[in-house]
């Protein structure tokens, strides 16, 4: 069966983004900006997952917390929480709430969050307890260069082992995709494939997660509950932000990595575990170990194998290939395609964000073009900016621009010039209204 989805967000906007970001990955989705409402609808639609606003004006999301979990226990409830109410998200951990996520977040962390939720709601169907149109398709390694060609030779190398791997790089550079590549090409593509954020949790509620908990361990421990080793047990397990992982847990998982056992909190019973584990960092260890921040010798049990992720400013090369990547991905219907300005553009700026803010930019894009043709006026200001401090003065006067207005001219006029100075066409191509074609026509004085 489709998982069937439950938003309860007081924001009709974030409801609808919501609601089209699942919709497009396959889920079956249930909206309601009411809190009474959204527990009625527990009942009535029988949702394989609840996301649960902490609040709501009718009634506090914690309420509606406890009534969802009434009505059934075992439902997976992820809550959206602000900075000034983690506090609150955490204790609604402790009464049952599966996870939670902080806004502004990106709709990627939440996808993550939903899917692994899922899967742990379901241990005896790890696998195929998603869509069949899940991200599978879209987790491979699109680029030519020589940085990720030496990558995928060194996943390939790893995927034959049983060795414990430790993925380094800035965030956004794939470390999570080259994981799941990692398991997709071993013997264990399928068992589970767990995902533990380290950084997202607590140090109490961390431990829990790893090794489960016994029932009356803690304050809202009603039942046993088996934790991340223990599910992933024959397959992987993957440690996202190791480096964030508190000091007094890294004791206890150095112990599972060296003896593969651990006993539940609360629980006397070693449970003996086969887990292939992968670890990303997106910090220097070495300064962490230096700064008392993590230990050495983890460091030297997770460092068997050690994979770098390159940046995509490093690997500029790749970006036509994952820019067409994610029009596909996107735009399977091929309705839009990408000027060659655009992809100038996106070549010459220097991505911080890496692939994730690529990916991000380039489905703005698809949203903000009403017309056929993506242009470099869809992106970003803050990129058109950044382009134009780098710019290069040996390109050409007919590559390179010095200011925002001066490139939305040229734009204009070639437009023009293209389409025969045909005002309708133009507007409807440069996916603007014909009044603000005039307007700009008459503010850089063209005719």
């Amino acid at each position: 069966m489709t998982p069937r989805i439950l938003i309860i967000d007081d924001e009709e906007k974030m409801c609808w983004a919501l609601k089209r970001a699942f919709n497009h990955k396959g889920y079956q989705v249930v909206t309601t900006t009411s809190g009474l409402q959204g527990i009625d609808l527990t009942k009535e639609t029988e949702p394989s997952l609840v996301i649960l606003d902490l609040k709501m004006p009718d009634i506090d999301g914690i309420e509606v917390l406890k009534g969802i979990k009434k009505i059934n226990p075992q439902i997976p409830v992820i809550m959206i929480t602000a900075h000034g109410t983690i506090e609150t998200a955490i204790e609604a951990m402790k009464i049952g709430a599966t996870d939670y996520i902080i806004k502004p977040f990106e709709l990627e962390e939440i996808r993550a969050l939903v899917k692994q939720a899922l899967q742990l709601s379901n241990p005896e169907n790890q696998v195929n307890s998603l869509p069949e149109d899940s991200d599978k398709k879209y987790r491979k390694f699109v680029g030519q260069s020589e940085a990720m060609k030496e990558v995928t030779l060194l996943i390939r190398q790893v995927a034959k082992t049983t060795a414990t791997v430790l993925i380094t790089g800035e965030s956004g550079t794939g470390k999570e995709v080259a994981g799941v590549e990692i398991h997709n090409a071993s013997d264990r593509a399928d068992e589970p494939f767990v995902a533990v954020n380290c950084a997202a949790l607590p140090d109490q509620l961390l431990e829990s997660e790893l090794f489960g908990h016994e029932k009356g361990a803690f304050t809202g421990a009603t039942c046993k509950k088996k934790g991340r080793f223990e599910i992933a047990n024959k397959g992987t397990i993957f440690l996202d932000e190791i480096g964030e992982m508190p000091i007094s847990m890294q004791a206890k998982l150095l112990r599972v990595l060296q003896e593969r056992c651990f006993e539940r909190v609360g629980g006397t019973e070693t449970i003996h575990v086969d887990v292939r584990v992968i670890a990303t960092t997106n910090i220097d260890l070495a300064t962490a170990i230096a700064n008392g921040t993590f230990r050495e010798d983890l460091y030297y049990r997770l460092n068997v194998m050690r994979i770098i992720m390159p940046t995509l400013r490093s690997r500029k090369e790749d970006i036509p290939l994952l820019v067409n990547w994610f029009l596909e991905k996107f735009d399977p219907s091929h309705s839009k395609k990408i000027s060659s300005e655009a992809i100038k553009l996106l070549t010459r700026y220097n991505w911080p964000g890496n692939i994730r803010e690529l990916q991000n930019a380039i489905e703005r894009a698809l949203i903000v073009c009403q017309g056929p043709e993506i242009l470099p006026m869809h992106f970003p200001k803050d990129l058109l900016c950044s382009v134009e401090e780098t710019t290069s003065p040996e390109l050409s006067p007919t590559e390179s621009v010095s200011t925002l207005e001066e490139l939305e001219k040229r734009l204009i006029v070639d437009a023009l010039k293209k389409l025969d100075y045909n005002q309708t066409k133009v507007a409807k191509y440069l996916g603007i209204s014909r009044p603000t074609l005039l307007y700009r026509l008459k503010k850089y004085g063209i005719k």
